[in-house]
């Protein structure tokens, strides 16, 4: 057990509406133990505002996120890369853990159709917690 903290990078293709979702309930769930970061390979000019809605639901404000352009510096400095469609935009090195987590695209999607996409995003990162940090932690 090492008392480094881990980095969670979350990819998507617009970085404005899974990969936003993924990392604010990653960063409420950990209470500050993780690192989290999120990127897009073409990222959008604004955050969704569904997926802001649906976030303010469970009580998680992602409305002043910014969509941010995925770097080889953020993967670098990951433990674990998340894409979400990006495919083979993503790089990859070494060393590092990849998951690709099959999620749709909640971009112009009503809200109803949205919050399954929101509740699924949660379950992946409740079960990503269980797997980063010690339970006793």
């Amino acid at each position: 057990m090492t008392d480094t903290t881990p980095t969670v990078l979350f990819v998507c293709v617009h970085n404005a509406g899974r990969s936003q979702m993924a990392a604010g309930y990653l960063r409420e769930l950990s209470g500050g133990r993780v690192e989290v970061l999120s990127a897009g390979s073409e990222p959008g000019d604004a955050i969704n505002p569904i997926a802001v809605q649906v976030m303010a639901e469970e009580g998680i404000d992602i409305a002043n996120e910014q969509p941010k352009v995925l770097t080889t510096e953020a993967v670098k400095e990951s433990d674990v890369v998340i894409t979400m469609g990006c495919g083979d935009t993503c790089p990859i090195f070494p060393g590092k853990r990849y998951e690709d987590w099959e999620l749709a695209d909640p971009a112009g999607r009503p809200i109803d159709e949205v919050r399954p996409i929101r509740d699924e995003i949660k379950q992946r990162i409740q079960n990503l917690l269980g797997e980063l940090l010690p339970a006793n932690a």
